[in-house]
């Protein structure tokens, strides 16, 4: 499927249920990279506008550039009351914004749908001299308790391809060419999420690795209440994250 329609049904969910990121990503580029109220932010792959808002609530002015109309709806409707927000249809390869537009590009769990090679000439392009670029992710733990190995187990059983689009694929190594041959600085903050059922499934449900319906899907809920059952505690699970953030400049 091609990545800017993956999401199509699954906004709803993606609202109600996809995990928020920690106002320390905030103070991490307020401190480490001259982040202000004067700043310029261009949020690539703004979905339903979680990432975006971060900047907004901090007084950034930001461009949120999302391909997926049913999600930049989504977003457009979350933040209608920030003036200094702009939604644009555009990719991470063709954002429409002008040359030197923007301080920060910034990336929330969404820089694994890019072409890489095609994004880094677009972000060389809008990006201010000695701007920032900065890669964020929910990186959701996948051993650190039985119950988030189960949940894993459920998703290689049965999701879709949850093994081709797993974001996981970024690491280090990944992200040395994209920034060279300038070197990148990598920060790590603690985030979780409670849910009883319908929590759980809404957010399983936001997923587009998870079928569309059928019996597939059937088995998978039924799993997933089976998984439930076992690990609940108070008739809550969680799902632990280390948010990781990627940041770094093209320009010295």
């Amino acid at each position: 499927m091609n990545p800017t329609e993956r999401f199509s049904t699954r906004v709803e969910n993606y609202v109600k249920y996809r995990p928020h990121y920690p106002q320390a990503i905030v103070e991490l580029l307020q401190a480490e990279c001259g982040l202000n109220r004067d700043s310029v932010v261009a949020d690539i792959g703004s979905g339903t506008g979680i990432s975006t808002e971060l900047f907004l609530k901090s007084g950034c002015s930001v461009f949120g550039i999302e391909p997926n109309r049913e999600m930049r709806e989504a977003g457009e409707k979350l933040l209608c009351n920030y003036p200094k927000f702009k939604s644009l249809e555009g990719t991470a390869e063709a954002t429409g914004l002008e040359n030197r537009s923007a301080d920060f590009i910034t990336a929330g769990q969404a820089f694994h749908w890019f072409n890489r090679e095609k994004a880094r000439a677009e972000f060389k392009r809008i990006l201010k001299l000695n701007g920032w670029v900065v890669l964020i992710w929910n990186d959701r733990q996948t051993d650190s308790t039985p119950f988030l190995k189960s949940y894993e187990e459920l998703l290689l059983a049965h999701g879709t391809d949850y093994r081709a689009v797993n974001h996981k694929q970024i690491d280090e190594k990944i992200l040395e060419p994209f920034f060279a041959p300038n070197k990148f600085r990598k920060a790590v903050f603690k985030n979780e999420q409670r849910f009883d059922f319908e929590g759980l499934k809404g957010r399983l449900l936001s997923s587009s690795y998870v079928p569309d319906g059928g019996t597939k899907l059937e088995d998978m809920l039924k799993a997933l209440r089976e998984i439930y059952d076992v690990h609940q505690q108070g008739e809550k699970v969680v799902f632990e994250y280390d948010t990781t953030v990627f940041f770094g400049q093209f320009d010295k």
